[in-house]
């Protein structure tokens, strides 16, 4: 069963099957109707469209759901928008307003969150954190489920200054545009102290914190700045007996150890991040969830797929808290014949 083998791998326990999740393909229509029968599409009513999701993830039996609350809505108006391309199915998410209330790096600098946004009420945010949990369980009862938060630290600056304005302003000056983030990450405690008394035994911590490529200010920089928050803000999670899972896109290989000495208990990465160290260093003592390439399923040959996730199986197969995944989710345009074969690889190869 999903949420036994899910709960089994999380606590490193090691189930005989390779537990999995996904991210974004119960949005490909075309996918999930191949997959389960139903007649869904784009148009169809939602009733119609959670039918057919709640078969699809029983269908492809994901073990783990991930899931946050609070992101950039917390900011309301003072925050950028940056736009958006197109990725939903239907160009759904298309965005061409951007916009921002910042029009200098000093002026970015000098930004104090406390005085911008205020103060928080634990007890209604932990409420709300127990709820967002309670409501996912409901939706998703065959896996595990958690609640978290998205603007950790590095994407809540993102998203209230957007790249341009925070490249400049940390390029300006890094001293400044620490002590910045040391204000910002306090004002964020509060969520985490909330986080912490919620009701959730496992939180999703996510942070935008690297570029393909990696870091985009000097490693010293976020040894100073990053990590002795985030130590911080997973304190009071550990305390509280929480399973703290990681998220950021891009590659953050050069960052493990510093997640794992704050306090993380698991990675989930895309495949630019180096998946076989952290297996080999911490296999057995950390959850780790991905990393197949998209770009594989979007144009490689079958034997490309099979032979991607023999990689990742290959690398995680003895790893108790492996979990298989494609590393930066199957979008809309996947083609469905090989999105289908990648489940059936991964079908055939689960079983330990």
């Amino acid at each position: 069963m999903s949420y036994e083998d899910g709960w089994t791998a999380i606590n490193l326990e090691m189930p005989a099957r390779i537990p999995r999740t996904e991210y974004s393909a119960e949005g490909h229509f075309a996918l999930v109707k191949a997959a389960t029968g139903i007649n869904v599409f784009l148009d169809s009513p939602d009733e119609i469209k959670h039918k057919a999701r709640e078969a699809f993830v029983r269908a492809w039996n994901f073990d783990f759901f991930w899931n946050v609350l609070i992101g950039g809505g917390i900011f309301g108006e003072l925050r950028t928008s940056m736009g958006h391309a197109v990725y939903a199915e239907g160009g759904t998410d298309f965005n061409t307003n951007i916009t921002c209330p910042f029009s200098s790096p000093e002026e970015v600098l000098a930004f104090d969150p406390w005085q911008a946004y205020g103060r928080q009420d634990k007890a209604e945010l932990t409420r709300a954190f127990s709820e967002h949990y309670s409501n996912s369980c409901k939706g998703n009862p065959t896996g595990v489920n958690m609640t978290g938060i998205y603007v950790t630290c590095i994407s809540g600056l993102i998203d209230i200054f957007g790249w341009d304005m925070l490249l400049l302003a940390a390029g300006t000056d890094p001293e400044a545009f620490g002590e910045l983030t040391n204000r910002y990450c306090s004002w964020m405690q509060q969520y985490f102290d909330a986080l912490a008394d919620a009701d959730a035994p496992v939180v999703m911590i996510h942070d935008d914190m690297v570029w393909t490529s990696g870091a985009f200010i000097a490693p010293a920089w976020y040894r100073k700045y990053v990590f002795p928050n985030f130590k911080k803000y997973f304190d009071p999670l550990r305390e509280s007996g929480k399973k703290i899972m990681f998220t950021s896109d891009g590659n953050y290989t050069e960052f493990i150890d510093d997640l794992v000495e704050s306090g993380v208990h698991g990675f989930v990465l895309e495949p630019t991040t180096d998946m076989n160290y952290i297996a080999e260093k911490y296999g057995k003592t950390h959850v780790f969830i991905g990393n197949a390439d998209t770009r594989i399923l979007l144009s490689g040959t079958k034997d490309a797929i099979r032979a991607e996730v023999e990689r990742c199986i290959g690398i995680g197969r003895n790893c108790p808290g492996f979990f298989m995944a494609v590393g930066n989710h199957i979008p809309p345009n996947t083609p469905v014949d090989n999105a289908l074969y990648y489940n059936e690889c991964y079908e055939k190869l689960s079983r330990r």
